[in-house]
């Protein structure tokens, strides 16, 4: 057994947690390479959305959600990681090397956030009027902060205004361009069997009352299965942002936005990605102006909120079969 590298047993659990983060329509779009010391994460291109998200940011911000996932897997079974961003400047699909080490102790709250990976997933429904707690808000700023980003809470009514509006922009110039529609029909409402995509279990049915949920239009995707709650939307709403735009900022979004949804679900908080917001750059400068007072590049925008399970429970969406986005896993 090698006492400087998890062994195969331990690999294997952490890297199957590794990828239930989230990522754009549920493309799942990583590789992961193990050597005899270290892991890799490399992006995998053939599942880049190229009406979506033709310059890479999702698929990027989608790997670094599974990167965090990984941090946070290995730190809870005791094995501490150093990570080397962008790591060759020749091979631009190499995302990290994660590096390993013993650390003294296993702190509780990482096994909470370990515990969270396994039930965390996106509803987009309407969550409950009930307020999320300062508290609880401060520790999802904090959370962000300590991956370089920012989450920034839409608080006032002009903003939220500005971004209603802006959404609803994103969501007609989308419906307008046949190629994002096809994309969309082709990656969300899939049925049984699917081992990726957005499942139509996971897309809003009929609503009788039509209360508007702010999120993307998936409608050419078809009718979802997932039961609406009779309830007016609560969700707060906040933008996560970075203070450049390259691609280690769009890889360091996605350890933010991770960190930030597993903290919400330790907290019984249910979420909602919108990364439609980085999709047209010109949102994206409404955004900036609107929300973040000139300062920072927008990645993604979260909905938070208290969620209705009980009469309503919401299914994970699927993942792929380790070995398929494994290219070896180590003997012990």
């Amino acid at each position: 057994m090698n006492v400087h590298t998890p062994d195969r047993r331990t690999m294997h659990a952490a890297l199957e947690l590794a990828c239930r983060a989230p990522s754009v329509h549920n493309t799942q779009p990583w590789r992961w390479r193990i050597a005899d010391h270290s892991v890799h994460l490399y992006a995998d291109e053939s599942r880049l959305l190229p009406a979506t998200d033709p310059t890479g940011r999702e698929l990027v911000i989608s790997c670094g959600a599974a990167l965090h996932h990984a941090r946070v897997a290995f730190a809870s079974v005791g094995w501490r990681t150093d990570v080397h961003r962008l790591p060759n400047p020749g091979q631009p699909l190499h995302l990290a090397s994660i590096e390993f080490a013993r650390p003294g102790s296993v702190p509780d709250d990482v096994v909470a956030l370990a515990s969270a990976i396994a039930s965390r997933h996106t509803d987009r429904r309407p969550f409950l009027p009930a307020p999320v707690p300062d508290a609880v808000l401060d520790r999802l700023e904090t959370a962000a902060i300590l991956n370089d980003a920012m989450l920034t809470a839409v608080d006032t009514e002009p903003a939220l205004r500005e971004l209603v509006v802006a959404m609803s922009q994103i969501n007609e110039l989308q419906r307008d361009d046949t190629g994002y529609r096809s994309e969309l029909a082709v990656w969300a409402g899939r049925r049984l069997g699917a081992v990726d995509g957005v499942p139509a279990s996971a897309l809003r049915g009929v609503d009788a009352a039509s209360r508007p949920v702010l999120g993307r239009d998936f409608s050419p995707a078809g009718r979802g299965d997932l039961a609406v709650p009779p309830i007016d939307d609560g969700a707060l709403l906040a933008v996560l942002s970075t203070m450049v735009d390259d691609r280690h900022s769009w890889l360091c979004a996605g350890e933010a936005l991770s960190a930030v949804l597993l903290v919400a679900t330790a907290a019984g908080l249910a979420s909602c990605t919108l990364s439609q917001v980085g999709e047209v750059p010109m949102i994206r400068d409404v955004i900036r102006t609107a929300v973040l007072d000139g300062a920072g590049e927008p990645q993604l925008l979260l909905r938070l909120g208290w969620p209705v399970t009980t009469s309503y429970p919401a299914p994970l969406s699927p993942r792929r079969r380790l070995a398929e986005v494994v290219d070896r896993l180590p003997l012990d």
